[in-house]
């Protein structure tokens, strides 16, 4: 009976992500429906507003083209018609006057009457005839066919008008993307080269689903524009969530071509909240940021949806399908109490390498960051018990003392404001460093016989812890290079 309930179990398991996915893909062809209509309308628009604006083009030029004609035909009206017609009229008429007057002269019968002085003066007159001072060259032409415009070419382009090809779809090449260091390189191809493509857009979300994009998820998706290159490399990423999805199209000078299939890549980084159940009733607590106050500070107790107060969750275990935290008891508000003004992480750690940053005011009479046991008692001190290893700021009378404790030796080096706490829990090794330089500071070798959990103290002061970190390349490199030279002495 139990193997039936079991397999049971399973098939309604799995019928129930199959309607998952079927709502899912139906909500997408719904969404596609609308962005249809949408884009149609829109290209559709885009196309009467072109020939719109071409329109307007050709009736500019048009208005240009018919003024040019105008005025060179009223410039060449009045050389034609204003000076040379007019002119050569007037000396036509004169010349006729002339001729008359010479005919009488010449038919005249009085012989007396036709000088030798009157001939003269016949004479002359006809030889300064303006008739023979007119050139009888046009001033200008007739012919207009230098305005004549043709418009084979143009038809042709007009004619040769068509939609403009969409740039294909890239393909990002998923054994080429890296994740390191909090940074993620996305690399992808096209199916051919294509010498038209301006550029690529570059969309990614967080999530928490390794599958396919879901339509209701709870990160919107953030664009890259501009890419030139065929890759593209996000930096001063906080990896809060399990995964990041990424999609890229290709955009030639006018168009953008289809998104590619979206590529999930794990983005796995040791992530926490402050437990504000846990701190001292002088530390208030907001989001990631702890003040001491004296007065008591109230503090923010609120929960991110899907997250419980319980350190009962560790790393090990976010790598399962589903990212709640088993619930566990938890005692009451004073977790700590007296003089041990400390406040604990959420999430524990009972495996992997994990890294994590906080940054303090270097004024703060006392200050502590490291790890601790769920068994850390409510007077204990952090770092001043069995329970916990840490580092300790010490500013109290004006003098600065930096120790590791749980020892209580004091540090070659001064504690800089920002810290890069790591822990190796299978190795059993707490180190800590400058979070700028990554410069090795202090480590803790012991064996952990239980989860250890994030753990901070301050005093007259304030700090801010960083999150969703991976562990940098350089303290990986660091602590292999420890580890061989601590494999090397054993073997002496």
């Amino acid at each position: 009976m139990g193997e039936q309930k079991e397999s049971l179990r399973k098939i309604t398991h799995t019928l129930a992500l199959k309607n998952e996915e079927i709502s899912n893909f139906v909500c997408t062809l719904k969404q596609s429906l609308e962005n249809l209509e949408a884009n149609a309308n829109r290209v559709q628009e885009d196309l009467e507003s072109e020939f719109n604006s071409l329109y307007s083009v050709l009736e500019e030029m048009k208005e240009n083209m018919m003024t040019r004609i105008k005025q060179e035909r009223a410039g060449r009206t009045y050389e034609l018609q204003q000076s040379q017609l007019s002119a050569c009229s007037k000396a036509l008429e004169s010349s006729e006057e002339l001729l008359e007057l010479a005919n009488q002269a010449l038919c005249s019968s009085e012989t007396n009457a036709f000088t030798q002085q009157a001939a003269k003066d016949i004479k002359d007159s006809v030889t300064m005839a303006p008739a023979f001072r007119l050139s009888l060259k046009a001033k200008a032409s007739d012919n207009m066919s230098h305005l004549m415009v043709d418009f084979s070419q143009e038809r042709s382009v007009l004619q040769g008008l068509k939609f403009l090809p969409v740039p294909a779809t890239p393909e990002i090449q998923i054994s080429d993307c890296q994740v390191c260091d909090n940074t993620v390189t996305v690399v992808w191809t096209l199916p051919e080269p294509d010498g038209k493509i301006d550029h690529y857009i570059l969309e990614h979300r967080r999530t928490n689903h390794e599958g396919p994009p879901r339509i209701r998820e709870d990160y919107p998706w953030m664009v890259v524009e501009g890419i030139r290159e065929t890759e593209h490399t996000l930096t001063g990423l906080r990896f809060d969530t399990r995964y990041m999805t990424f999609r890229v199209k290709a955009c030639n000078k006018a168009v953008a071509g289809d998104f590619s299939e979206p590529v999930t890549l794990e983005t796995h980084a040791f992530s926490f909240k402050l437990d504000c159940s846990s701190s001292h009733q002088n530390l208030r607590v907001e989001d990631m940021n702890v003040e001491w106050d004296g007065s008591g500070g109230k503090q923010d107790i609120r929960k991110e949806k899907n997250r419980t107060n319980s350190p009962m969750h560790s790393p090990a275990r976010s790598a399962l399908m589903s990212p709640k935290r088993a619930p566990t008891t938890r005692p009451g508000r004073d977790r700590f109490t007296a003089e041990s003004y400390t406040v604990l992480a959420d999430t524990a750690i009972d495996a992997g390498q994990q890294y994590w940053e906080v940054r303090f005011d270097k004024e703060s009479k006392a200050f502590a960051a490291g790890v601790a046991l769920r068994s850390l008692g409510r007077f204990d001190q952090l770092g001043k018990s069995g329970a916990s290893w840490c580092i300790h700021l010490n500013n109290w009378l004006q003098q600065t003392d930096g120790q590791a404790q749980q020892q209580g030796r004091a540090l070659d080096c001064p504690i800089p404001s920002s810290i890069g706490v790591y822990v190796n829990y299978e190795e059993g090794v707490l180190s800590f460093y400058n979070a700028k330089t990554k410069q090795l500071m202090h480590t803790f070798k012991t064996k952990f016989q239980q989860p250890v959990i994030p753990a901070f103290m301050v005093w007259n002061g304030s700090f801010s812890v960083v999150t969703g970190l991976q562990v940098p390349s350089v303290v990986q490199s660091s602590q292999r290079r420890n580890s061989t030279s601590s494999s090397n002495a054993s073997l002496t």
